[in-house]
């Protein structure tokens, strides 16, 4: 998937910001660069869940899902922050990045504390 990306709101912490490119990382499925179209040297990686993560299924709200016109027989892609580090690479399972790949529509989302971390090292939740 390389598409531009539309934010139905802009991403927490990247306000104005709303339009976004994601390209492939060249030798790693599933792992893209998000950036900004307004500020090139704002870059975010993400992973496909289903490539990295394929029992990462979290309950969104109809109301997040309405927000992306996604009909119900289209499916939702979900796209995770990955945060490389000296130690690992953690990714942020809390705050999925919807995204309906026909329209490039997209959308951010926090969800209710409880078993999906900020800061999961992927290595663990990619094994399960």
């Amino acid at each position: 998937m390389s598409a531009a990306l539309t934010f139905t709101v802009p991403p927490p912490g990247l306000d104005p910001l709303v339009d976004f490119s994601l390209d492939r990382i060249d030798g790693a499925d599933g792992l893209y660069a998000l950036q900004s179209s307004d500020n090139a040297a704002l870059r975010l990686f993400v992973l496909d869940a289903a490539v990295y993560l394929p029992n990462y299924q979290p309950a969104v709200s109809s109301s997040h899902i309405d927000a992306l016109d996604l009909p119900e027989a289209d499916p939702l892609t979900f796209l995770v922050v990955a945060n490389p580090g000296e130690k690992g690479t953690t990714v942020n399972l809390l705050a999925p990045i919807l995204v309906n790949q026909a329209t490039g529509r997209c959308t951010q989302v926090i969800l209710e504390r409880g078993e999906w971390p900020v800061r999961a090292e992927l290595a663990d939740y990619a094994q399960q």
